[in-house]
């Protein structure tokens, strides 16, 4: 079967973390969660290994608490970062940022990505190997969602208290939650390219600060 590269690069080059521009006013419906979580379930993985789980947490009351216990977290981190903004494009990350805390409990759904076990203490090839088992999956979710005209945001700002979280929503203390979540319709048709510096900037050929200009091809 042969892609569309026009069309899944596309796909890959605006799917963008979406804050003020989720819908907090239209349902979305499990059978589509369900759906691409399914997808998700596909991404590589460690030997092949599913240690991965997901909680959908729909319940008005269950999200509000959650939305509480984020904010309580999301706070400091603001306020740290109110001191170190450096350019126009901070501040804007940083007001949508604060924007999505505000109405976290709005969001149609939070969607948390868990894995069984936990890491912490790991040295840092088995901790690579952990996280390299989970991340691409979260993902692929993340695409299959917007695919679906769905948007949703990388957070992790609850795992200030995760213990608290964990016994809200009735997570094993040996279980790992590895993000949160918020997932929505998105408004207006499309995304921009987010501005990033070119490959050719940020590559190295075989040693470190050789630069891709510098060493001919094989």
């Amino acid at each position: 079967m042969e892609f569309d590269h026009v069309q899944t690069d596309q796909l890959l080059l605006t799917t963008k973390q979406v804050r003020k521009r989720l819908d907090f006013t239209r349902a979305v419906s499990r059978e589509v969660l369900l759906e691409c979580i399914n997808i998700a379930s596909r991404a590589p993985m460690g030997s092949h290994v599913q240690r991965n789980k997901w909680l959908i947490v729909e319940d008005p009351a269950l999200k509000l608490a959650v939305a509480e216990l984020y904010r309580k977290n999301a706070e400091p981190y603001f306020e740290a970062k109110d001191q170190a903004l450096s350019d126009e494009r901070a501040a804007r990350v940083q007001s949508s940022a604060r924007y999505l805390s505000d109405r976290m409990h709005e969001v149609p759904a939070m969607v948390i990505p868990l894995r069984l076990d936990r890491v912490e203490h790991s040295d840092m090839g088995t901790q690579a190997g952990w996280y390299g088992s989970v991340l691409p999956g979260v993902w692929s979710f993340q695409l299959a969602l917007r695919s679906r005209g769905i948007g949703s945001c990388w957070t992790t700002l609850h795992l200030g208290s995760e213990a608290e979280v964990g016994r809200l929503l009735g997570i094993p203390d040996t279980v790992t939650q590895v993000a949160m979540l918020p997932v929505g319709y998105y408004t207006g048709d499309t995304f921009s390219v987010t501005p990033r510096r070119p490959a050719e900037e940020i590559t190295f050929i075989d040693r470190w600060g050789q630069t891709v200009g510098s060493v001919a091809q094989p």
